[in-house]
């Protein structure tokens, strides 16, 4: 039987405290575990009835100097660094509180998040990962700042960032992490980064208020007034500067020469969260930033809707879970009814089944003649033997069970399938096995397009 990731939420409650970047205030976020299903979602408990905000990419509501999502006038901002962390880390359900506007800006990286989740643990959920497979490419080009961002397909989740700011200590960088599970020591620690010449404007916007040299990389590449960069240094608590000299002014150097670029790394991993599904495929960023981010990942959200079901993925190549061979002995079916011809996928709760259209069968001498279609009675009959080698695929002596109909309901079909067409079936468990009856959701795709799809409970009994 092939593995199948699972959800995964925390196994208990962590909480950390700091300053809110923009701010200023002393903040505390505490991220708890969270049922199947549930994704992420952001509870201000400062606020009367402790509303929640729901984390994904349409509750963005600004993207100036972080991301920031809203439900009505409930904000809350600075959120990707944690976003970041759950989310290469494997977490799909949690439930995030925070006292205030926005989460704390810790050292203005994500390593706190990850040394709290190791440090609490993982706790892997019943219900499976409903992984988005990208397979084609997806792409999103803003002309204005040559900004771009692409996906395309991969087996996992993976990134390459590359940034250019045109200046003499940040030129051109570029980052990639190919394994998630290296976030923690390769990426995590990357720390946000701002050029002295934005800080006037923020302050002037009433932003970063929380700001320092112990939470940012600070680049001081443009020579400027003295008098102009002691008023900065003033308004953030930080000490005076040689205004001739420049350099990179953070307390602590480097933690690695493209720190930044792995910083737009982890800002990507952040916003991609929003999307609310895990991703298998490879992103490509040029210059990016949680303005296009956050475009991208609504683009790749609508992708998704069209496409709730996705086709499973077929590789003729590769050897089937199930033959014909073993087919027949699991099920009683002999021709003309064997509507089943391999079974390449088997997980905890689901099948995914073949059945190839040959202009052959001896049905197409009737149906019909001149404009040859695979029966509708039939896609459902090889929908529920895929499903009924689900289950006998459980049991000890599966030559002795027979499955029968109970019950088939909301079938849709979608279009004509016709001689030449591979039938996939991936057929669910969509509630738990009864004194024999069982409830399936099953979907038959031609293709990337769904041809049938229906619900049906059927009993499987001894003969």
């Amino acid at each position: 039987m092939e593995n199948s990731w699972k959800q995964s939420t925390l196994r208990e409650a962590f909480s950390l405290s700091g300053k809110g970047l923009h701010t200023g205030l002393q903040l505390t976020v505490t991220f708890n575990p969270a049922p199947e299903e549930h994704g992420y979602k952001i509870q201000r408990v400062d606020l009367e009835g402790q509303p929640i905000i729901d984390a994904v990419a349409e509750n963005v509501v600004d993207t100036s100097r972080g991301t920031v999502v809203a439900k009505g006038d409930v904000r809350c901002s600075t959120i990707e660094h944690g976003m970041a962390a759950l989310y290469a880390m494997g977490i799909d359900n949690c439930l995030i509180q925070v006292d205030g506007p926005e989460f704390p800006i810790l050292d203005g990286s994500a390593q706190e998040y990850v040394a709290a989740i190791e440090r609490v643990g993982i706790e892997e959920q019943e219900a499976e990962k409903d992984f988005y497979v990208i397979k084609k490419k997806v792409e999103f080009i803003d002309e204005k700042t040559g900004s771009c961002i692409a996906l395309l397909p991969d087996e996992e989740f993976s990134i390459t960032s590359m940034i250019n700011f045109n200046s003499r200590f940040l030129g051109a960088q570029f980052a990639t992490l190919d394994d998630m599970e290296k976030f923690g020591t390769e990426i995590a620690s990357a720390r946000t980064f701002v050029f002295v010449r934005e800080i006037q404007p923020l302050l002037a916007y009433g932003l970063i208020k929380g700001g320092d040299l112990d939470n940012a990389i600070v680049i001081y590449d443009q020579e400027m007034p003295q008098e102009q960069l002691d008023q900065m240094a003033d308004a953030l608590g930080v000490e005076h500067h040689d205004a001739s000299e420049l350099c990179y002014m953070q307390t602590q150097p480097l933690r690695w020469e493209n720190e930044p670029a792995r910083h737009k790394l982890l800002d990507i991993i952040g916003d991609m969260a929003l999307i609310g599904r895990p991703i298998k495929g490879r992103i490509i960023a040029t210059r990016p930033g949680h303005t296009i981010n956050n475009k991208f990942a609504r683009q790749v959200r609508k992708e998704i809707s069209k496409n709730i079901v996705q086709a499973p993925s077929y590789d003729p190549n590769k050897a089937p879970l199930m033959d014909n061979i073993r087919i027949k002995q699991l099920l009683p079916h002999r021709y003309p009814m064997q509507l089943v011809d391999k079974v390449i996928e088997l997980g905890k709760h689901h099948i995914v089944g073949v059945k190839n259209i040959t202009a052959n069968e001896a049905l197409f001498q009737g149906h019909f003649p001149q404009e040859p279609v695979f029966p509708g009675v039939l896609q459902i009959e090889a929908m529920a033997q895929v499903g009924g080698l689900f289950f006998l695929s459980t049991v000890e002596d599966p030559e002795n069970y027979s499955t029968y109909f109970l019950r088939i309901d909301d079938v849709k079909f979608r279009r004509k399938v016709v001689p030449g067409d591979t039938l996939i079936y991936r057929v669910d468990l969509i509630s738990a096995i009864r004194h024999g009856i069982a409830t399936m959701r099953g979907y038959g795709f031609v293709g990337e397009n769904i041809a049938i799809e229906a619900t049906f409970t059927a009993q499987v009994s001894k003969s």
